[in-house]
């Protein structure tokens, strides 16, 4: 047995964690100056819960158990604790046992394991959380299985074991249940795992977004000043729980701020917050997080700036503010941030900046800006576009778009998300659970700082290699409607909230301006749509007229959706009449109506009031029957000056305010764009969600192969990590390189070096006629451009002559490297690689091989592991696909043949993480078959995975 001091302090197994009611804990080693905490948290313990857990009465630890209890070698004996607020709230132990069931040391690799809870803190998962994080642990130090003894009684434990997804078996001994769980991670144990995450997150964002009452601390005496203005909003937004205001330079007694009550502290409130709202200085902050922390509060708004923004001195700062936070089970929205508004009628929380919440909607909205979370609020408001609720969170120093993402998945008041970010902290597990939530309802993404080459002020983040591009297609894989600019981003959500998506491209177009209908018709073909011919309703069309018009395009099988463009329209008296555009409004709502499943757009060109009049009295919601300006033709007539007749062409449908006839609602909010590329790109955005959405529902498979030797593989890749240099990474050689991947089924064609003339014309000779000479000098590699490949050479003299012109133009021969090949057949030359990026994770990549490629950056990317939809969309989305199909007359390639080497090539990366690059090129892919001619891989230690293992909050 190892003692204490043969191993260091696993600081890596300490770690934040929420627990099932949106509270946090934080989870570390026990270590020997635990002995007090140990003996208080055992004295709270019930003497049932110490029944349970020693099976016998048991009022009080010995010496002797407190000294077992803290002294652990971190191998063979670990214990760890999660603790609140410094102290223990539970432990757990594991103590490595042997055949006979008796202490050993590896190689044993059974463990018994014991967990006891304090009872006020049951029911909150933590014992569940302590499970995973022991197991990782567990294995980490060579234990593949737990050993368990459980009273019958302890129900509460067992559910702990047989709910937590591992392989286990179950039986019942003098008197106990005896479990033995294998630690190895199954499909069911990490589905578990990532279900309790999600609770227990959006649990957290929900303590934030809905508390039962709000203390804004740093509310000045006079009226100004950020906790002033803070606490006016929250007011003024009709919050409707109970609101204190909080200042220590308040004199003693009772006061009141703004009709509320006012205290110096928390601590004075006598009453319990829920969530803070902190507008004090950035020196007074830990003061302040350390009197809501000792008083029950539950969450910080941190408004205060001068953390890592400021520089290094300030990320500490803010390091420790996350620190204290936590270890109190608080968690943070920012620092620097401009806050959070909730518009549910049973919340209407406005504890934010923005002097004026939104209107109720069905949107969320998250930003890191709060500059950009200003311009969204103006642009929405102005578009009559509502919100379910606001996030502006600065640093993100806690709370991210991740949570957040985490609580709107299944929040029944959203719709629609929308996400501005500067910096992804865990790029992962964004894509995980923004595929997750694009399932269920619309994910609209636009990503600041894109081309800086570095994450804004105040934003840790892991540093990825690969360009944006790469990033930006690898989130549309996962579902993501990925903007580029704030205006792209409302222009989406106005088609997303108020209409249904599109079942396909095709498109409608219909107007009173031929000239509008025409670039309305480009800009479909521009964004890869399929425009029916324009209709043109002449200037003179009626309201009436676009009425019946847009009827009968909705009731067209041949279209997917409507683009209506109008411009003021010439009356009878032939002068320009531009209205109010509720008229117009009116009439194409009613027409709308008879169609629920076919989404309408609106383009206007000076028409007042139009797109006002299409997005009055709706919000994101479907709106109730008998709502909305048509609905009462009375109110209709007055407010309007020459009211709209429904034609008889409509009267099969429903009249205005009634409900459709198969319980769809009656009306629709219908998005209005002032230029019609901007209506079109919202509309195409819709269509490509909406395929992917579809594709979704059945996402492919990811092949199993019985010619590979996985096995084989990675006693290959120990090996050759066993002899790499000391900083861990080794670039194979081409015999290694090739023995892998045939480990694989992926063949390369031979290759013998000819650094003479006459080892060139006997390699010819040995590998057989016809053949290619080629350089392998770097800055010669791949690039037949520049004239160091001779190809089809057929006998010696050819050879010969080849190696004489290419010494002579490009260098001696000890320079270029030549080397003879086997010719391959015919076909199109094209690139596949796989790479591990530090944030991204395992990307697969595929283009075709040339300059032109490289230039243009033409090159479609998939995370790994690829299924085969996958890698049948991969070879089709690149922009010179249509040379693998028979471009011009030409003859197809073997596509089946290319689809299975890059799912193979996936199979590698993905079981084995050690393999951090390979590199095919070129791949010639001819009608029958394929040709690997070169490959390179790199082998490197694997870097960590932060969406693996037991669940923990980031550390930025």
């Amino acid at each position: 047995m190892q003692s204490p001091s043969d191993h260091a302090y696993p600081d890596h197994w300490e770690a934040d964690v929420v627990l099932r009611d949106g509270g946090t804990a934080r989870i570390r080693p026990i270590t020997t100056e635990d002995a007090e905490r140990l003996v208080s948290f055992y004295e709270q313990v019930s003497d049932e819960s110490k029944y349970y857990r020693f099976f016998a009465p048991y009022p009080r630890l010995s010496a002797k158990d407190v000294h077992r209890f803290t002294h652990h070698d971190y191998v063979d004996r670990v214990g760890l604790a999660a603790t609140v607020g410094g102290e223990f709230i539970a432990t757990v132990r594991y103590d490595r046992i042997g055949a006979d069931g008796m202490p050993a040391s590896a190689p044993a690799d059974e463990a018994e394991v014991a967990f006891l809870v304090q009872d006020a803190h049951q029911g909150r998962g933590v014992a569940s959380t302590l499970l995973e994080h022991i197991a990782a642990v567990a294995r980490e130090r060579g234990i593949r299985s737990f050993a368990a003894e459980v009273l019958p009684a302890n129900s509460k434990m067992i559910k702990v074991f047989t709910d937590a997804g591992y392989t286990q078996k179950r039986s019942f001994e003098d008197g106990s249940v005896h479990l033995t769980l294998e630690l190895e991670p199954t499909a069911e144990s990490l589905a578990v795992q990532r279900a309790r995450e999600q609770r227990a997150e959006a649990r957290s964002v929900q303590r934030l977004l809905a508390p039962r009452s709000v203390a804004v601390i740093g509310a000045g005496r006079t009226p100004g000043g950020v906790g002033r203005a803070a606490l006016r909003n929250l007011l003024a937004g009709g919050y409707t729980g109970r609101v204190f205001a909080v200042n220590r330079a308040l004199s003693g007694g009772a006061h009141e701020m703004d009709g509320v009550p006012a205290y110096r502290s928390v601590a004075e409130v006598g009453e319990p917050v829920d969530l803070a709202v902190v507008a004090v200085p950035a020196e007074r902050v830990p003061e302040v997080v350390a009197d809501c922390g000792e008083h029950g509060v539950q969450g910080l708004v941190v408004l205060a700036a001068g953390y890592a923004e400021s520089g290094p001195e300030g990320r500490e700062r803010q390091r420790e503010l996350v620190r204290q936070a936590r270890s109190y089970g608080m968690r943070i929205i920012g620092p620097n941030a401009f806050g959070v508004i909730n518009t549910t009628p049973e919340v209407r929380l406005n504890a934010s900046l923005a002097p004026e919440a939104p209107a109720h909607g069905r949107t969320a909205l998250f930003t890191q800006s709060g500059a950009i979370g200003i311009a969204l609020l103006s642009g929405l408001h102005r578009r009559g576009a509502g919100l379910s609720s606001f996030i502006s969170s600065g640093n993100r120093a806690d709370v991210s778009g991740n949570d957040f993402l985490q609580y709107w998945y299944e929040d029944p008041d959203t719709d629609v998300v929308l996400l501005y970010l500067e910096s992804i902290g865990n790029p992962r597990k964004f894509t995980r659970l923004a595929r997750r939530t694009a399932a269920v309802k619309p994910v609209v993404v636009v990503k600041g700082a894109r081309h800086s080459g570095s994450a804004p002020a105040g934003h840790a983040v892991p540093v990825t290699r690969v360009p944006h591009t790469t990033v930006a297609e690898l989130l549309r894989q996962a579902g993501v409607i990925r903007v580029d600019t704030v205006t792209e981003l409302v222009d989406a959500a106005l088609l997303l909230a108020g209409q249904p998506l599109p079942a396909g491209p095709r498109i409608a177009i219909l107007g009173n301006s031929e000239s509008l209908g025409l670039l309305t018709y480009d800009a479909c073909l521009t964004e890869g749509l399929r425009p029916l011919p324009p209709r043109d309703l002449t200037t003179g069309a009626t309201p009436q007229d676009f009425c019946g018009a847009l009827l009968a395009a909705l009731r067209d099988d041949t279209c997917d959706a409507v683009v209506v463009n109008a411009i003021p329209w010439v009356g009878a008296n032939g002068v320009t009449e531009s209205g109010d555009g509720e008229v117009l409004a009116a009439a194409l709502r009613s027409a709308a109506a008879t169609a629920p499943a076919k989404p309408v757009v609106v383009v206007h060109v000076e028409l007042g009031g139009l797109a006002e009049a299409l997005s009055a009295a709706t919000s994101s919601a479907p709106p109730r029957s008998g709502t909305g300006p048509e609905a009462d033709p009375e109110t209709l007539t007055a407010r309007t000056p020459r009211p709209f007749t429904q034609p008889a062409s409509a009267a099969t449908g429903p009249a205005p305010g009634e409900p459709p006839p198969d319980g769809g609602p009656a009306e629709r909010s219908i998005p209005a764009y002032p230029a019609a590329e901007r209506a079109v790109r919202a509309l195409a955005e819709a269509v490509r969600y909406g395929q992917w959405r579809r594709a979704a529902a059945d996402p492919g498979r990811v092949p199993q192969f019985e010619d590979v030797d996985e096995g084989g593989a990675a006693a290959l890749i120990g090996g050759l990590l066993d002899r790499a240099p000391a900083d861990g990474g080794v670039t194979l050689g081409e015999e290694d390189a090739r023995t892998l991947l045939g480990r694989y089924g992926i063949s390369v064609r031979p290759t013998l070096p000819a650094p003479t003339p006459d080892t060139a014309a006997q390699a010819a000779a040995l590998l057989g006629y016809p053949v290619a000479l080629k350089t392998t000098a770097p800055h010669l590699r791949h690039r037949p451009d520049l004239g160091g490949v001779r190809l089809d050479l057929a006998d010696e003299r050819q050879v010969r002559q080849a190696y004489a012109e290419l010494t002579e133009a490009l260098g001696k021969p000890e320079e270029l490297r030549p080397v003879v090949q086997p010719m391959a057949p015919r076909g199109v030359d094209t690139v596949v690689r796989a790479a591990i990026d530090p944030a991204v994770g395992a990307v697969l990549s595929f283009g075709l091989a040339g300059p032109a490629t490289d230039l243009l950056g033409d090159t479609a990317h998939r995370l790994v592991p690829a299924t085969d939809r996958d890698a049948a969309e991969l070879i089709r989305s690149v922009r010179t696909a249509p040379l693998l199909f028979g471009w011009r007359g030409s003859a197809p390639v073997d596509t089946a043949a290319l689809e299975d080497l890059l799912l193979r090539v996936s199979r590698l990366v993905d079981d084995h993480p050690e393999v951090v690059a390979v590199s095919l090129e070129p791949v010639v892919v001819a009608q029958h078959g394929l040709s690997v001619l070169d490959a390179s891989i790199r082998l490197a230690p694997p870097p960590p995975r932060t969406d693996l293992g037991p669940r923990r909050l980031p550390v930025y």
